[in-house]
């Protein structure tokens, strides 16, 4: 229906192709006419952006970078800036259109955005990844603010990455303005509450979903891929609720721990090895072996397009929650569709970092911050809400938890833009 952004090779996975076609399917199940599923598919604004950078010898490198909002129909543009080498328009729009659905099914006022800078921030000094951080600012400052688009960490950028975005955009600005950005450290306008939110979410449907299916999380075992900002306090929070780390994954490797991975031990040894691989009683497999691995749970936690059909045909686990955003690609959705495997979808999932990114905009816009067991307990509430909300659906519409969410929020966004109407 709606030309991609960039035109990928036809036999590479293409994430805006998939996500685009996951909402036209909602739209239909609604009984959206054509119009209005054209306007929720296509993006409102595309910025495509060069940041030009000076080395550290001098030199002037130059990088590519994007930031686009998908659909603001229910308030600002909300959504995280990655530095990756593999980051491209098609990847940035799909993750926009995931936060339009994601923001939507959590019933926040937000709307949908992302951005990213194609870059290997590791062969960056620290004074050129801030020169970089601060050109690319620059380039997008037309269309972020508090009001109209607050961007986010994602991958590879931090609350030091977010703190030269606010400040770059308040030096333009000529007065501070810390709802620019969420992710900030407290002494600069951050939240208490807001680290490991996106983990926090993750495990509060995990065991939402095992207590309706009736499982208990004790001695339920699990395998992650990733051991990043969400992936690794994961390994804390579920084993606190009984379950067992049997796999783990990161970009070096992948290791199989039977009686289940330590969450101490293991941040010990990542803090002096760089890397999960030689984790004390673990036997080393090849990464591709991950989901294979005797195991109750996987949760995939790195990057999208991940669980393909192969990946789904020969999965262990008998249930799965999506913590990365986009994981899963269409085939292998319908795999796991085929085999039965409950997914909690990415929309839902790893939602808290959003949640949490809502609360502290809020607290910025009042001048006024929380307490961290207010937030905490508004976070659980929220995510308990949708997560209750979507499983209703699910059992009225009988179809699985992924397109259930994504009816939800399609029409959620359909409804703010039939009332607001079309202008002119």
């Amino acid at each position: 229906m709606v030309t991609r952004p960039h035109e990928a090779h036809p036999d590479e996975f293409n994430p805006w192709l998939h996500v685009t076609s996951l909402i036209e399917k909602a739209g239909e199940l609604l009984g959206l006419d054509e119009g209005m599923i054209r306007r929720i598919v296509t993006p409102e604004r595309i910025l495509e952006v060069a940041v030009p950078v000076r080395m550290d010898s001098g030199e002037i490198d130059m990088f590519t970078g994007w930031r686009i909002q998908h659909n603001t129909s229910r308030g600002p543009g909300k959504g995280g800036i990655r530095f990756h080498p593999s980051v491209n328009v098609d990847e940035i729009a799909a993750l926009s259109a995931d936060m339009s659905i994601k923001c939507a099914v959590v019933n926040i006022p937000y709307g949908g955005a992302k951005g990213g800078v194609k870059v290997d921030p590791s062969n960056l000094s620290h004074a050129e990844l801030e020169r970089l951080t601060r050109r690319y600012a620059f380039a997008i400052s037309p269309m972020i603010g508090p009001d109209r688009d607050i961007p986010a960490p994602d991958i590879n950028t931090d609350p030091q990455v977010m703190s030269w975005i606010m400040d770059t955009v308040s030096m333009l600005a000529g007065h501070n303005m810390p709802g620019v950005v969420t992710g900030k450290p407290l002494a600069i306008g951050g939240s208490l509450g807001h680290a490991g939110s996106t983990s926090l979410g993750v495990t509060i449907c995990t065991i939402a979903l095992l207590k309706q299916l009736n499982r208990s999380p004790q001695g339920e075992r699990v395998v992650i891929q990733g051991y990043g900002k969400v992936g690794a306090p994961l390994i804390k929070l579920l084993s606190e609720r009984g379950m067992m780390i049997v796999g783990l994954a990161d970009i070096h490797g992948a290791i199989h721990v039977p009686d289940g991975i330590d969450h101490e031990k293991m941040a010990l040894h990542f803090s002096e090895a760089k890397s999960i691989m030689g984790y004390p009683g673990s036997e080393e497999i090849h990464a591709d072996e991950l989901f294979t691995l005797p195991s109750d749970i996987a949760i995939p936690a790195a990057l999208g397009g991940v669980i393909t059909d192969k990946v789904a045909e020969t999965m262990a686990a008998s249930l799965m929650v999506e913590a990365a955003n986009g994981p899963t690609t269409g085939e292998g959705a319908a795999v796991l569709t085929s085999r039965n495997i409950p997914v909690v979808p990415d929309v839902l999932a790893n939602a808290g970092g959003v949640v949490a990114s809502y609360f502290e905009w809020a607290q910025d816009l009042q001048g006024f911050m929380w307490e961290g067991e207010l937030f905490r307990q508004r976070l659980e509430k929220t995510m308990h809400d949708a997560f209750d909300y979507i499983w209703e659906r699910h059992d009225q519409l009988n179809v699985p938890l992924r397109d259930t969410a994504l009816v939800v929020g399609v029409e959620r966004i359909a409804e703010a833009t039939e009332l607001r109407g079309l202008f002119p």
